[in-house]
């Protein structure tokens, strides 16, 4: 059962939409094991933009994907929406995955094969059977249209992403990413791999999404200057977050 038919509208709004306690996990490298995270807590509220701020090597990208439940801990738990995602079934954490969440990554990820539009459609494409896909085709091919167009890069629907620049991949990558309408949109490092005028721009579409719809946004990065854009900063140095830029922000 999805988590959004088991909580209500008040018990959305009082508890935070991400939940992680004691997080720890850890990678063999040769003979050596390397504890990327150690004892990690925080918690995400509906709608608010938070950066999570490090070097590289800190371990960000992989509390990242574990928030996202792209990858499990060693110890330590999730809630998304108040329920477990380490405790869920694989299957169920696939279905989260594609409902519930969107994932923008520094390097695009985007099929070479398939045009902007064909791209954009991915996650609906996955969760649904062909003849089910089919049937809503249209509706959502009209919706993928919409998204792009409002993103910027309306114009470029039959383009292959090796015909794009690096600013219109990624606004091809958020549109994926957004298609499924997501509860929590995971950014990793977005501009990492952008000049920095096209980066300011994918900020300000980032910060367009949380200000104008509320979206809520769980994003890494090493830049300060990216992350003071957000509601909160989240510091995360040897596997540990250390403080907020806020005073009084809840980790």
């Amino acid at each position: 059962m999805d988590t959004a038919a088991t909580t209500s509208p008040t018990q959305q709004a009082a508890s935070p939409i991400l939940a992680a306690r004691g997080l720890a996990r850890s990678f063999r490298m040769g003979d050596q094991v390397v504890e990327v995270l150690k004892n990690v807590n925080l918690s995400v509220r509906r709608g608010e933009f938070v950066a999570i701020e490090g070097r590289s090597g800190s371990g960000k990208s992989t509390l990242l994907h574990i928030l996202g439940a792209l990858d499990m801990p060693d110890a330590g738990t999730v809630q998304y929406d108040g329920q477990s995602l380490v405790d869920s079934a694989a299957s169920r954490r696939s279905r989260i995955r594609n409902r519930h969440f969107g994932f923008v990554f520094q390097f695009y990820h985007l099929l070479p094969e398939l045009n902007v539009l064909e791209n954009t459609l991915l996650a609906p494409m996955i969760e649904n059977s062909w003849l089910s896909y089919l049937r809503q085709r249209r509706e959502l091919r009209q919706r993928a249209a919409t998204l792009l167009n409002e993103l910027g890069i309306g114009h470029r629907l039959h383009h292959r992403p090796g015909q794009l620049s690096g600013g219109e991949r990624q606004r091809v990558a958020i549109a994926r990413a957004l298609m499924n309408q997501p509860q929590v949109l995971f950014a990793d490092e977005p501009t990492g791999n952008l000049d920095a005028q096209t980066g300011r721009q994918i900020m300000d579409l980032l910060e367009r999404l949380h200000r104008q719809h509320g979206q809520t946004i769980v994003m890494v990065t090493h830049d300060r200057t990216i992350a003071a854009k957000t509601d909160r900063i989240l510091v995360l140095r040897e596997g540990r977050l250390e403080k907020a830029s806020h005073e009084n922000a809840d980790l």
